[in-house]
């Protein structure tokens, strides 16, 4: 039963956040890229203040896969970095943190890009 709960958290968290960017999408003009960045920007913030870690904790992965997430995890990085080596954590801390989802990011695309076929317009 705490399984099914903590699935249904997630769905609730991570359903919000595509909410909202379907809403930017829907009403605004801002382009898709910008709306990106803006989820990792928000990530960051909420995260340097503290106000993601109550979510994430709570949403799991509806949390922490997204954007915000992403963002969150880059503040979270630089938090602990900068705790532990000072002023020179901020430099290696976000990438430390981060690098895992880097690295799938960067693999996952070289392994579509091996399979796709680019279409002449």
């Amino acid at each position: 039963m705490e399984m099914f709960l903590d699935i249904c958290k997630a769905f609730l968290v991570g359903g919000a956040i595509c909410v909202i960017g379907q809403l930017l999408i829907d009403l605004t003009k801002l382009t898709p890229g910008k709306i990106l960045v803006l989820f990792v920007v928000v990530g960051v913030v909420l995260g340097a203040v503290g106000l993601y870690e109550p979510l994430a904790k709570w949403g799991g992965a509806g949390a922490t896969l997204p954007l915000t997430g992403f963002g969150y995890n880059l503040a979270k990085g630089t938090k602990e970095a900068v705790a532990e080596k000072g002023l020179l954590g901020a430099l290696d801390g976000p990438l430390s943190s981060a690098s895992v989802g880097i690295m799938a990011a960067v693999m996952s695309g070289l392994i579509v890009s091996l399979f796709a076929r680019p279409k002449e317009k």
